[in-house]
């Protein structure tokens, strides 16, 4: 995917910097995965601890709700999570700034644990699995990157296509639905916390950021309402005559 765009129209392929809290998270899931991949004993205890299991956070393992995100299956799996984290990361921290960054990443990958838990509550009561990976919060930067910069082009690898960020988020989005109707996970995707992690962080822009706030738009239509009445004011002294009368 490319990265840096200047106008809605163009595009520069280039690869970015790593910004303060995408370089933090990043080290530390790379590091939590070297542990995994060094010592199979531990790998085991770490899933078996730090896994999102449905079952066992209805009965109070609340720290897997976040802890799951450090977790990831295989090198592949790892490369993608972060490639999508740094890739659209750095966009969302140099508009948000990294404490925002942070709250956003943890709020979509929590909720998006959640949303899981539930589903597998619902939907699928008596089956015994776990869910691991830094998904959910990835896809909560991406819905991010849709709703700030919404005509900033993208450009996919494969296929190798520019599209806006706003229908690249809508198309994960939709594929991301369709996928929980045809089974939810029987594939080993959690796409359940894919699109809970969307939401929560929708959630989490329109509370948090400013554009999306109740009071931004009580402002808005405060300024417009005064500047309708500056307009008014001055029609009505460029009709008034002056002091000595209108000469003909």
């Amino acid at each position: 995917m490319a990265y840096r765009s200047t106008s809605p129209s163009s595009y520069t392929f280039s690869v970015p910097g790593f910004t303060r809290a995408v370089k933090v998270l990043i080290i530390a899931t790379s590091a939590v995965f070297l542990l995994q991949y060094v010592d199979r004993s531990l790998n085991f205890q770490l899933k078996g601890w730090f896994a999102l299991y449905p079952q066992l956070v209805l009965r109070g393992y609340i720290w897997q709700l976040a802890s799951y995100l450090f977790l990831h299956a295989s090198p592949s799996h790892l490369f993608w999570n972060m490639f999508a984290l740094w890739m659209f990361g750095v966009w969302v921290e140099e508009e948000l700034g990294a404490k925002r960054l942070y709250q956003l990443y943890f709020v979509s990958g929590i909720g998006g644990g959640l949303v899981d838990t539930l589903a597998h509550a619902w939907l699928l009561p008596n089956t015994f699995s776990y869910t691991i990976g830094a998904s959910g919060a990835v896809f909560g930067i991406l819905l991010a990157v849709g709703v700030l910069f919404p005509d900033r082009p993208v450009f996919l690898l494969l296929p190798p296509v520019q599209i806006k960020a706003k229908w690249l988020v809508l198309g994960y989005g939709v594929l991301e639905f369709l996928f929980t109707l045809h089974g939810g996970g029987a594939d080993g995707v959690a796409h359940f916390a894919h699109l809970g992690g969307m939401l929560f962080a929708f959630l989490f822009l329109r509370m948090r950021t400013p554009q999306f706030r109740l009071t931004a738009g009580y402002e808005r239509w405060r300024r417009r309402k005064m500047q309708k009445r500056f307009e008014v004011y001055m029609n009505q002294r460029d009709r008034r005559p002056p002091p000595g009368g209108w000469k003909h």
